[in-house]
């Protein structure tokens, strides 16, 4: 080999270690049949990759329980999403541990068959999201970009990302994507009291502060479909609380037994709420065959009201 053959072997070898370590763009996975569920990932050189979730946490619908008028809007709208028919984005909000994340989760296991997909995209990872919509824009199935426990801060630009895909680009929106995103707050910003300045001059100068409000409420108005989850009444936790021991293999006799001890589990969780349920009972059945421990603390909230302070 010449001096010449070898200085270009070695500037294409220097090319592609260049080309290694600079941003690419988003492909496409090899094979889409791989996952019904995939997950967006930025590297630490700046490329973006879809990953497949190998395992998808099991949910049917018929497991969630106390949120019915949420469970029928949700999958109406997504029937009709994988219907082809026209179908709305999806702000879920509200309370802590109430299964918005579930209902999700369920909804893709009941129409992944008739080709529904979910593609999850950390808040962090929001600018991205044009590059993941032009991705799946030409498939034949039908995604829905998650984007669970949304909030932003002021500044953050994932913001104005997820705005412009909602509603506002100058392209139109894509047929086969929606955005389910689940919040505690229902605004996705943090709000003060300063905001309700409407006619005077804000507190840190600013001249219009009504149009500051404006700007908060921007975001979840986008959302076509608003789906709001409360927190459980005693019956409801304990209702929650009695499936899951009873899908654990637990008889009556053993649920019922675990009344007592799921009502403790609440008043020390602070929260009664269908995760805290799924905790106490996963617990419960855990060490079902074990001695009973601490009954002389259990007796005590036999009569634990409806009304006891929980939050």
């Amino acid at each position: 080999m010449n001096p010449l053959e070898r200085l270009v072997e070695r500037a294409e070898q220097l090319m592609q270690r260049i080309e290694s370590v600079l941003p690419q763009p988003l492909q496409a996975p090899a094979a889409w049949s791989e996952a019904i569920a995939w997950r967006y990932r930025k590297r630490a050189n700046g490329c973006g990759a879809l990953e497949p979730v190998r395992h998808v946490g099991a949910m049917q619908l018929s497991d969630l329980q106390n949120i019915d008028v949420q469970k029928d809007k949700i999958a109406r709208n997504t029937e009709q999403f994988v219907q082809g028919r026209t179908a709305n984005n999806v702000l879920l909000t509200g309370a802590r541990g109430t299964g918005k994340s579930s209902l999700i989760r369920a909804c893709l296991h009941s129409y992944a068959p008739q080709g529904l997909r979910l593609i999850e995209v950390d808040k962090a990872d929001l600018t991205d999201l044009p590059d993941i919509v032009d991705v799946v824009a030409g498939r034949p199935e039908k995604f829905i970009i998650y984007c669970d426990d949304l909030s932003f801060e002021e500044g953050e630009p994932g913001y104005k990302a997820m705005k412009s895909i909602l509603d506002g680009s100058v392209s139109a929106a894509t047929p086969n994507v929606l955005v389910y995103a689940t919040s505690n707050r229902r605004h996705l910003l943090p709000e003060y009291m300063t905001d309700n300045l409407a006619q005077q001059k804000g507190e840190n100068g600013e001249i219009h502060p009504g149009e500051v409000v404006e700007e908060k409420i921007s975001l979840s108005e986008r959302f076509g479909l608003w789906v709001s989850f409360y927190p459980f009444s005693q019956d409801e936790y304990l209702r929650v609380v009695a499936q899951w021991l009873s899908a654990l293999g637990l008889d009556a006799a053993a649920v019922e037994a675990a009344r007592p001890e799921a009502l403790v589990w609440a008043l020390e969780r602070g929260s009664r709420s269908g995760r805290v349920a799924h905790q106490f009972a996963r617990d419960y059945a855990g060490r079902a065959e074990r001695p009973a421990a601490g009954s002389a603390r259990i007796e005590d909230v036999q009569g634990l009201a409806e009304e006891a302070d929980l939050e």
